[in-house]
């Protein structure tokens, strides 16, 4: 599922089952990300590794190793 810092996650469910799994899902981010949300197109700031759309409630991760952009933030599902 997952090689070191190599990203190779193939959903956005996978990302937010290993950082939950590593206890990382609550963990702030050094810098805050704007994510435009896929599902209703809001722009919200992803604050920690998990985070959820205000809007729709869209659950977005990011591993640590790519915490640092939010092209690397990938939706996991509505209420995931």
């Amino acid at each position: 599922m997952h090689d070191g810092c190599s990203g190779a996650f193939e959903s956005g469910k996978q990302i937010v089952d290993k950082i939950r799994m590593m206890g990382f899902n609550s963990t702030p981010l050094a810098c805050p990300l704007e994510i435009n949300c896929h599902n209703c197109h809001t722009l919200f700031q992803m604050e920690t590794m998990e985070s959820r759309c205000p809007s729709c409630g869209m659950v977005y991760g990011i591993t640590p190793c790519h915490s640092h952009s939010s092209e690397f933030a990938k939706a996991a599902g509505v209420d995931y």
